[in-house]
Parts: structure tokens; sequence; C-alpha cells
């Protein structure tokens, strides 16, 4: 195993360099450093060389020009097992430089800083740091590259059990080279984005994003012979399930991720205690207010049937009396911002039920979402809306009781987690009858009635966007509904207001629709 006589020592992320650094000078690493890594290691009593002194030649043009030399190059690249290369480090004076610590300028952050200029981004394009990176990374055989400040730890036990293998540097080579290349993307949507003005579009011309994987490959992908896996977005920094801890279960698939992560989406939407269950992508039975054991049991009751083999998801720590509940049917995952002992003990038993969980429940934020299609890749904000009741406008001769404004506000939350055409019953903060995704909104309607049943007397609907026709109020109307929440926006916005008109409905205008596909 060779030695790590050596290491360079530059970074723009300074965590815990101090301590990594007087970690190998006490194994009797020699340290070279450049300007303000030099400064703080010495600030700390830590000995280093500057760079500059090992190469003779000083930091010029403003720090622009410090590592790109031969002897710093030639001490990284150099095969050790070459005997050309060892004649040539001898002829030029050239040491070996065994290991190499380097992370990049900050340019993400230094172009998301209210008024930073192009010749401010410019200044922030490392070039040093990534031709070190990307030499060391090339040449792991002989040179570790570390880039991780997270990654000292390991390294530095590497060393002391002998066990710094190739194994071990090629893997921190590919961790580098995932390094410089999200380093370089960024670099390349930043300025494809730009105006020629300076200004800067949402979307640039070039769109690059790096995503790694979390686990292990998923037990498969939407079907049992389509292999999957699971990647995490790194630039998307909100609640996710990439950041959600699996505390029991079998291995996830992808359509348990796919549904998970609609559930906690929905859960997510509520400041009120909530309980959501989903199947296939679409919410079946949702519930607000009292307490968890209750709401999720009327979640549950709203449609018992499509719960079964459902995810159930929650914004409060799992009880122990809920779990007791979700123990009773088969479920494929819970999803929930903490659980008890007593809801852990619950579950245990049932071994294939994955139990997730996540750091917390906060409102789904800003952000990005991507849909493949074949050729390309669809790219949109996130849909973070929340409806303000203020913003919304009375538009037929009855205006809604206090009761069916909750109704429709809660079915309209639902709602805009639906597969569109979405049709939500609700009453008393819980669905009734959930119609998604048909092609037409009066077989949404329909579909949505017929789940309710009797219990749609009265209830309050939410539709996720207008009504075309009058058909569709026709048929809510007929189900027993008594209020309406809708867009509004179609041509035939005064014949749908006189068929509810007619039918005594109070209707609400949004102003805004939440098309889900």
């Amino acid at each position: 195993m060779a030695s790590i006589k050596q290491a360079l020592i530059s970074v723009s992320d300074k965590t815990g360099v101090e301590g990594f650094a007087k970690a190998l000078s006490e194994r009797g690493v020699k340290l070279l450093s450049t300007g303000g890594t030099a400064k703080l290691l010495r600030e700390a009593g830590i000995a280093c060389r500057d760079v500059s002194d090992y190469t003779g030649f000083p930091e010029m043009m403003d720090g622009r020009v410090k590592t790109l030399n031969p002897k710093v190059h030639g001490g990284i690249l150099a095969r050790r097992d070459n005997a050309g290369d060892l004649a040539s480090m001898a002829e030029h004076g050239i040491e070996q430089i065994d290991l190499v610590c380097v992370n990049l300028y900050p340019f993400r952050e230094a172009v998301a800083k209210e008024g930073c200029t192009i010749d401010d981004a410019i200044e922030n394009i490392d070039i040093g740091g990534p031709c070190m990176v990307r030499a060391s990374a090339k040449n792991h055989k002989f040179v570790t590259i570390v880039v991780d400040p997270s990654d000292y730890g390991m390294v530095i036990n590497a060393i002391d059990q002998n066990e710094l293998n190739e194994q071990i540097r090629r893997a921190l080579a590919t961790k580098a080279f995932a390094h410089t290349a999200a380093y370089d993307g960024a670099i390349a949507n930043h300025f494809s984005a730009l105006n020629s003005d300076g200004s800067k579009r949402k979307f640039p011309d070039i769109f690059t994003r790096q995503f790694v994987k979390t686990a292990d490959e998923l037990r498969y992908g939407e079907n049992p012979h389509q292999d999957g896996a699971f990647y995490a977005d790194l630039e998307d920094t909100g609640l996710s399930l990439a950041n959600c801890e699996v505390l029991q279960g079998k291995a996830l698939s992808y359509n348990n991720i796919a549904d998970a992560d609609a559930a906690f989406a929905c859960v997510r939407d509520f400041t009120d205690n909530a309980a959501v269950i989903v199947k296939h992508a679409n919410p079946c039975g949702v519930a607000v207010g009292g307490a968890q054991a209750e709401i999720y049991e009327r979640a549950r009751a709203a449609d018992s049937t499509s719960a079964f083999g459902g995810i159930a998801a929650f914004n409060r720590p799992l009880d122990g009396a809920t779990a007791s509940l979700i123990a009773e049917t088969f479920m494929e995952v819970v999803i929930a911002p903490g659980f008890t002992d007593e809801a852990r003990a619950a579950l245990a038993e049932k071994k294939n039920l994955r139990l997730l969980l996540a750091p917390s429940a906060e409102p789904v934020s800003g952000g990005l979402e991507f849909k493949r299609v074949n050729g390309g890749l669809l790219v949109q904000e996130r849909d973070a809306h929340i409806l303000d009741r203020s913003a919304c406008t009375v538009v037929t001769d009855r205006a809604p009781t206090e009761e069916e404004w909750d109704d429709m506000l809660f079915a309209w939350s639902v709602a805009k987690h639906v597969k569109s055409n979405a049709i939500v019953f609700a009453k008393g903060g819980v669905t009734l009858g959930v119609g998604a995704g048909q092609m037409n909104r009066v077989n949404s309607t329909r579909i949505a009635a017929l789940h309710g049943g009797e219990a749609i007397k009265g209830s309050a609907v939410a539709s996720d966007a207008f009504f075309p026709f009058r058909d569709g109020v026709d048929a809510l109307a007929e189900a027993g509904a008594k209020a309406v929440i809708q867009p509004g926006g179609s041509m035939r916005d005064q014949e749908v207001i006189a068929a509810a008109n007619e039918h005594g409905l109070a209707m609400i205008f949004t102003g805004i629709r939440h098309f889900r596909h």
C-alpha cells in the first residue's frame, strides 16, 4: 500500500479542513497549500509550505494563476510505476503529491446573490481547482483525491488502518468527477440563461442537472419485468422522499416511491392534523381535524376498497392508536414526520410494511419538477400554490355558508393532488368521493358521486379546472352537492353560473387551476 508523504490542500469550503490537515501532519505528511487555506492552517499552528515557494512562481493575476504549473500537475499525474515519468520528475525537480484535497469556488452561491454581475460570475469560475481535481482523479491508481469534507474522517481512518487502497481511491475519484461535472453544469446553466443585457431567464437554453442514486436498485420499475432505481436531485434542497429514512419493511418499488411522494405532498398542504391515503397516485381518502386515529379512520372509510394496499401519509408523528388501526388492513407504505414507540411496536409484526420517517412535514416548497418524454424533458415550476379565501369570488346568487366554505377549500386542496380531470366531493373535513383522470369532467363527477353514494347529499365539490359546459354542474347537483369551487374562465361561464343558480348551488371562482397529469 503506497504511503502518503505529501498532500496539497486548497479548499473553498473550509469545513473541517483544520482537523484534516492536523491529522495528516501528525502522521508525518508534508503539506502544500495556497492563499486563504494556507493562512488558515498557519493560524491554527499547522505547518505548511506555499505552493508558490515549491513551484518558484508567485500567485499572480489576482490569484487566477497559482497551481497551473508542471511542478504541481507533474507531481499529481506522474505514474509511480512508469520509469519515464519518474525520470522526468527527477530531471525537473518535481515532487510526488500523493493526496489532493480540493473543492471549488462557490459558483452557485455567488450567482444566487442579488446583484451578481457577469464579471462577478466569471471571477467565481474556478480553473486551477478543477484541473487538480481531474488530474488527481485520473491518476487515482496512485493519488487520493478528496473533494467532500464528509470524507475526511474516512480517509484518516483508512490511512491508520493501512487500507487506503485503489478501490477506495477509485470511489473518491468517481465522486471527484461528479463534483467537477456538477460544477461545469452549473456554469453552463447560468450563462445559457443570460440575456444580452445580463438579465436572467428562468429556464436556460442548456439544462444540466445531477442526480445521485440513493441506494440499491428498486425491487422493480412500474412492472416486475422493468428494472428501476431512485436518484436524488442534489439541487433540490426541499423536503422529499430522498431525505426520508426507511425504518422497516421490504425494499421499495418504483410505484411505492411515486405514490408515497403523491401522498406526502398532499398531506403537507394542510396545517390541521391530516391523514391522506393514496392509491395509484391519487388520493382515495383524505380527512382533517380531530384526533389522528379518528381522521385516519374517516379517511379509510371514505373508500375502504381503494385504501386496501395503499399509501398512508400523516403530517404529525404517528401515534399508537392510529398504528393499531393501520395494522388491521394491508397497507404498502406509511410516511410520517415521526413514529412513537407505541406506533413502532404496533406495526413491528407487519414485516413487509414500509415505514418512512420524514424529517418534517413542512409545506411543499418551490423548485423544479421534471417529466421525461420520448426525445426530451419537460421542466416546470413545482405547483406550490395554496389558495387564499380572499382571492376567491362568489359568482352565484347564493353565497356559501361558513361550513360550505370550509368544505370547498378542503376539497380544493385535495383536488390539486388528483389527476385531471379531477372532481372531489367533501363534507365535514373528509372526502366522500374522488373522480380522477377521466377524459371528461362529467364522467369524473359521476364516478366520484358513485363512490360517495347518499353521503354526498349536502356536500361541497371542487373541480381542478373550469366546467366547459353546464352538464358537469347538472351532474353534481343531481348527486346532491350544494356548493362548488372551480377556477372559472370558460367561454360558457355564464351558462354554467346560470345552471348553478337554477339548482340553488353556491359557486366560487378561484381564478387558478390545478391540472395534474
